[in-house]
C-alpha cells in the first residue's frame, strides 16, 4: 500500500470544518500543529506595526494514495480555498516510507478495494 502526505494550512477557525471533512472523503486521523503564520503575494496588514493576521493551523494526514485526490479537493472545498486568496493551501506529496501505520491499513483494505 502506498501513502502520501497532506499538508494543510488553514485559518484556524476551518480547521475542525477541515478534518471533518478530510474524514468523510477517507482520512483516518490527523496531526494538528497550531499557531502557524504565512504569507502570500500581499504583505499582510499592520496597525502600528502590530500584525492583523488570522491564526492558521497546518494539518497533516498520511493517507492511501488512491483516496489522496478526492481528499485533497474535499479540504479545498470546505475551506474555501480558492474561494480568496490568503483562505488556504494544501499540497499532496509522496511518502516513500511510513511506519505506525499498520493500524490505518486494516481500516481502509475495503475502502480502497471498493475505489478500485
Amino acid at each position: 500500500m502506498h501513502f502520501k502526505l497532506l499538508l494543510v494550512f488553514v485559518e484556524d477557525d476551518k480547521t475542525d470544518k477541515v478534518m471533518k471533512a478530510a474524514r468523510k472523503a477517507g482520512a483516518t486521523g490527523a496531526t494538528v500543529i497550531n499557531n502557524a503564520r504565512g504569507e502570500g503575494i500581499k504583505r499582510n496588514k499592520t496597525f502600528f506595526g502590530l500584525s492583523l493576521e488570522t491564526q492558521r493551523d497546518v494539518v497533516l494526514f498520511i493517507v492511501e494514495e488512491h483516496l489522496s485526490r478526492h481528499i485533497l479537493e474535499e479540504i479545498g472545498r470546505v475551506g474555501e480555498f480558492d474561494v480568496s486568496p490568503g483562505t488556504g493551501i494544501a499540497v499532496q506529496l509522496d511518502v516513500e516510507d511510513a511506519i505506525g501505520v499498520s493500524h490505518q491499513i486494516e481500516s481502509i483494505v475495503s475502502k480502497v478495494e471498493d475505489e478500485l
